[in-house]
């Protein structure tokens, strides 16, 4: 019965794997994806997407800020990208007086455009495979360890001498786990201005609830503008942005920088991801949360202050709930303990496959012994770590080093230095929030960690204290030089390198060195090892597969992992049925902001200007031919973490809208894909013009744009 319940699976699982919906494909290679995307309705061609020998679509999609996707929309270097990409910006130029995440912001000339020191965009401009070149001198015989010094060595000589005779940034990126190499050529851009974003009760409109949900109704977009040379960037492409929206089953594709994937993960570490990992996670991050509703529903500054937090910490906590759910609600570990009972099968024809089964055998025991330093890293994260204070106190630590040697104009740079530093942090921090944040997690903490394996600090709450975390809490919080900004500027306006010792005894400072003293000496080494452990396995494991795919299931291409190298993914405009009785369309409305409306729920109001354009209907040119506004819509793209903020386009390569999310149902999609649930959530492209031209009046944004009536 058990053999029969396996078959039954595993038919199941590769099924669902002949899917054309599935895949992050590397542009370079796309010419091998032409024909079926063509079959699926695309009527451009791979050389259109992706080409060295001319412009082509890749030299409009830039990695945003290191964390999401943009793209060009001018021959100005005007770009788009998501409100929650760029979020920290619109929050770190807001102010009581102006405050941008409330109100929006809209730069009506280029001289109004805000600066952001830091950001960065990045421009894939050729990739090269290298393969040969990093895997040369590597035998059957070679060690685990010989193998990674000779690709370092490998790949240290290959950037040198290519770095040497580029202008661009020269790196080697790994696919397929270290079973493929590749060569990029990056542009990176330095000057990235704030040009526009809407408020959020619009950009982030239904807030946690809604995040990673469908049916979605968030205008999900902001804007900014690359310059170069001081002057604005003359791309060499940019898109030209469709007003004809989307029909059920028409053809798309998503051009970006998808982050992490894990898809070909044994049953053993999904089970441990699934079951012991994550659920910690959302515990944990779930009390945090309540804390910061609670304060945040009290006061508009506060609320202000921890926007951004609470959206990182936010984001997470409702994806991995998501996922959880989805592994379990559709057999996610059965199906991968399916595939590879097929595995097993495939090794047993020969004897050389030996070398497979071995490291399938051998995940059980190193994820078995790993589980605890996983555990013991996510409490020091999500607890030690959600403590403000103590994260803050860190950045003193280079004060410590100082003597009475050290020159004069050394220390005061570090001074001032260190003054701006405070400045941004209590800029957005409030004390009462942090302290019982601290009192939560540390409970947390000490309750879930042994004794004898874990930071001594919560050793000491049990021995100095009585186990009495709130009176310890308090300790900290009066003691520390760094819990307000008026003790820490005093501090440093008098500091003196006599004084470096006060900060190796400062609570906060001793804490953060316990917990991160724990995690350096404890931790992080058997960490470090038993990670090398399952990077050597899984390559093996994934050359396996590599083989045994393409002879068992012919059909299948396999695509390597996300690792935030640009990649194509393409699929269909659709709903879905992601449980019974319960039916999606592909779009929502303007009507379905109006009914979610609730004024006492600041996540659910409605601004008066959207309201007046509703009742006025005044949509212009943006409207759908059905008449209403258009808000968001789902396709099957297999898309994740990075994709915020990439174009989605239409088989004439002409921008539809950005991409912001998934199905909540289809979250594990990293793990586990599953193309009847596993959408991609996008705001359309005439919504997103709608705001800037009838709601914000930036017309002159508008003038910029390439758009195809």
């Amino acid at each position: 019965m058990k053999k029969l319940f396996l078959t039954i699976l595993t038919s199941l699982l590769f099924s669902g794997m002949l899917r054309a919906d599935e895949g992050m494909w590397i542009p370079a290679l796309l010419h091998k994806n032409e024909a079926e995307m063509q079959a699926m309705g695309m009527k451009i061609t791979a050389d259109d997407i992706y080409s060295i020998n001319h412009s082509s679509m890749k030299d409009a999609v830039v990695l945003f800020g290191g964390g999401c996707t943009g793209e060009i929309v001018s021959d100005q270097g005007l770009l788009l990208t998501n409100h929650h990409c760029g979020f920290d910006w619109i929050q770190k130029h807001s102010t009581v007086e102006h405050d941008y995440l409330t109100e929006g912001f809209w730069a009506m000339t280029m001289d109004e455009e805000l600066p952001c020191p830091g950001l960065k965009a990045k421009m894939l401009r050729n990739m090269v495979d290298v393969t040969e070149k990093v895997l040369f001198n590597i035998t059957d015989e070679t060690t685990d360890e010989e193998r990674a010094k000779i690709v370092k060595e490998n790949i240290d000589k290959l950037v040198k001498d290519q770095q040497a005779m580029s202008d661009y940034k020269v790196t080697v990126e790994s696919f397929y786990l270290g079973n493929q190499y590749f060569l990029m050529f990056n542009e990176i851009f330095d000057d990235i201005r704030m040009v526009g974003a809407p408020p959020s009760n619009i950009g982030k409109f239904g807030g946690d609830t809604d995040n990673w949900v469908w049916p979605r109704h968030t205008g999900d977009f902001s804007i900014f503008r690359i310059y170069k040379d001081g002057k604005p960037y003359k791309p060499d492409y940019h898109f030209t942005i469709s007003l004809k929206g989307v029909e059920e089953g028409d053809f798309t594709f998503v051009f970006g920088y998808p982050a992490r994937t894990n898809e070909y993960l044994p049953a053993v570490a999904v089970n441990q991801e699934a079951n012991v990992v994550y659920p910690v996670v959302v515990d944990l991050r779930t009390q945090i949360l309540d804390i910061y509703n609670k304060y945040q529903e009290k006061d508009a500054k506060i609320r202000l202050q921890y926007a951004s937090k609470h959206a990182d910490i936010g984001n997470g906590w409702k994806k991995w709930m998501g996922v959880i759910e989805g592994i379990h609600n559709f057999k996610g570990i059965e199906k991968k303990q399916a595939f590879e009972e097929a595995f097993y099968a495939w090794c047993q024809k020969q004897r050389n496959r030996v070398i497979y089964t071995r490291a399938l055998r051998e995940f059980d025991n190193v994820y078995a012994e790993f589980e605890k330093y996983r555990m013991a890293t996510t409490y020091l994260t999500e607890a030690g770590f959600a403590i403000e204070l103590f994260n803050f106190s860190s950045v003193f630590d280079p004060l410590t080093e100082v003597d009475k040697d050290t020159p004069k104009e050394e220390l005061d740079a570090l001074i001032e230095e260190l003054k701006a530093t405070a400045a941004g942090f209590y800029k957005d921090y409030y004390m009462p929030i942090d302290k019982e944040v601290a009192v939560t997690m540390l409970k947390a903490y000490r309750d879930a960690q042994p004794k004898d394996f874990r930071p001594e600090i919560l050793n000491e709450i049990d021995k100095k204290f009585k186990g009495n975390v709130e009176a310890y809490v308090d300790y900290v919080f009066n003691r520390s030089i760094f819990a307000s900004e008026e003790k820490t500027n005093k501090f440093l306006d008098g500091f003196k390198p006599s004084q470096a010792k006060k900060i190796t005894k400062d609570p906060a400072f001793v804490a953060y060195k316990s917990i991160i003293g724990f995690y350096l000496t404890e931790v992080y080494p058997k960490s470090a090892e038993y990670n090398a452990k399952i990077n050597n396995l899984r390559r093996v494991y994934m050359e396996g597969q590599m083989k045994m795919i393409p002879e068992v299931y012919p059909e299948k291409r396999l695509y390597p992992d996300a690792n935030f190298t640009l990649r194509v993914t393409y699929g269909k405009v659709g709903g879905f049925k992601p449980k019974d009785a319960v039916t999606y369309g592909y779009f929502t409305t303007l009507d379905g902001i109006m009914q979610k409306e609730n004024p006492n729920i600041y996540d659910y109001v409605v601004t008066d200007r959207l309201h007046e354009l509703y009742d006025a209907k005044d949509y212009g040119r943006y409207a759908d031919k059905d008449g209403t506004m258009h808000v968001a819509f789902i396709a099957g793209n297999h898309t994740t973490g990075g994709n915020s903020g990439s174009p989605i386009l239409n088989a004439e390569g002409k921008l539809l809208g950005l991409n912001f999310d998934r199905t909540w149902e289809g979250t594990m999609s990293d793990l586990i894909y599953d193309p009847s649930i596993c959408k991609n959530i996008s705001v359309d492209i005439r919504y997103v013009l709608f705001l800037i031209d009838k709601y914000a009046g930036c017309t002159r944004l508008i003038d910029e744009m390439t758009i195809d009536e």
